[in-house]
């Protein structure tokens, strides 16, 4: 009788030693699912993108699985339900790091950590363009994007409207929220503007030219479509300044391709200087309503430091350089212009013989 009780005695102690230790590895086996590396990438972090209006459990959940960014997505679900995060979280993008944890990806959408987005705003040269470039980045779309920046009533708060828009964007790299909206977004970049042109003794140095910050802007967005060559940017500013001085038409090309919305094009034919666009510098006199690309600031700063010379034509080199001819008479130019034609003739030509 006592050898039974001692039997039955070790047997549960045995099955309590063995349910303690299944209750430990299930209990480490759950924190390691919920605070163990969570992801399923190998770079240093991946975006999920919550779009609007979808931040049920069912439509976060599927956002990574689609993203490719958990390796067990339904734990997120299951992770969030006590805390009932589908309610407190904001649309937007949510940076995943590599190693995260579930428990930590929780508290991020709980909490709308929202990633921070480097908008890069290099050369630009249409709304489309610009409107592309926040669809890509932001919670909008590109028709939202055009609407905004077609209407003045949008603008009137920053000052500017649909022609000068451009002129309140300086190229740079700008930190926002995902969630930010095109208000917020505008009037950071029109306080950036204000910022760049009180520094530097850059409105000063505008007014000595006899202009405006925003035609200093037009005209620098057409020496930046001009060439890539700072030496040439300078005096092709200074040829300009010296056309508009004397009320000269400016006849710049860049305008033409910007007015025919062709930015391929690679000689301007007299067919195009008919265009009764206002952008068409061939036929109206002065700067164009707006400006026909974003600057560098280096080119703003070129313009505002163009040196004072007689330059009032230029032409391109005939060896294809990139560089540029410069006079201060028609006679000298028109040799150059022609030297320059028949160099582009030849070229076109045997391009055309190469054609299979």
């Amino acid at each position: 009788m006592k050898r039974n009780k001692a039997k039955k005695k070790n047997t549960r102690g045995r099955l309590l030693i063995l349910s303690i230790g299944i209750f430990l590895l299930g209990l480490v086996a759950v924190l390691w699912l919920f605070l163990g590396s969570a992801t399923a990438f190998e770079e240093k972090s991946k975006m999920v993108l919550i779009p609007k209006d979808q931040t049920q459990k069912s439509a976060v959940v599927e956002a990574f699985k689609v993203a490719g960014i958990l390796r067990f997505p339904k734990l997120l679900g299951i992770a969030g339900a006590p805390l009932n995060i589908w309610d407190k979280m904001k649309p937007g993008r949510y940076e995943i790091k590599r190693g995260q944890s579930i428990i930590s990806i929780v508290r991020m959408l709980k909490n709308s950590r929202l990633a921070e987005i480097k908008l890069v705003i290099n050369k630009i040269r249409t709304k489309s363009d610009l409107a592309r470039l926040l669809s890509k980045n932001f919670l909008t779309d590109s028709i939202t994007a055009m609407q905004f920046m077609g209407s003045n009533d949008s603008l009137r708060p920053f000052k500017t409207d649909t022609s000068n828009l451009f002129t309140h964007i300086i190229p740079n790299t700008y930190i926002f929220y995902s969630d930010a909206s095109l208000n917020t977004i505008f009037r950071k970049l029109s306080e950036e503007s204000s910022e760049f042109w009180s520094e530097k003794n850059r409105l000063k140095k505008a007014a000595d030219l006899n202009m405006s910050p925003q035609q200093v802007y037009i005209l620098a967005s057409i020496v930046e479509e001009e060439t890539n060559f700072d030496a040439d940017k300078y005096k092709i500013a200074s040829v300009y300044i010296n056309r508009l001085k004397k009320s000269m038409l400016l006849q710049a090309c860049p305008t033409i391709k910007y007015a025919m919305n062709d930015f391929k094009l690679t000689r301007i034919y007299e067919k195009y200087l008919i265009n009764p666009s206002p952008y068409n510098t061939y036929k109206v006199k002065g700067l164009p309503p707006g400006p026909i690309c974003t600057p560098s600031p280096k080119t703003i700063d070129i313009v505002l430091d163009a040196p004072a010379t007689k330059y009032i034509y230029f032409v391109a080199k005939s060896d294809f350089s990139g560089y540029h001819h410069f006079s201060d008479n028609y006679a000298s130019h028109y040799l150059l212009a022609k030297e320059y034609q028949q160099k582009l003739d030849l070229y076109m030509l045997k391009k055309q013989e190469k054609k299979p």
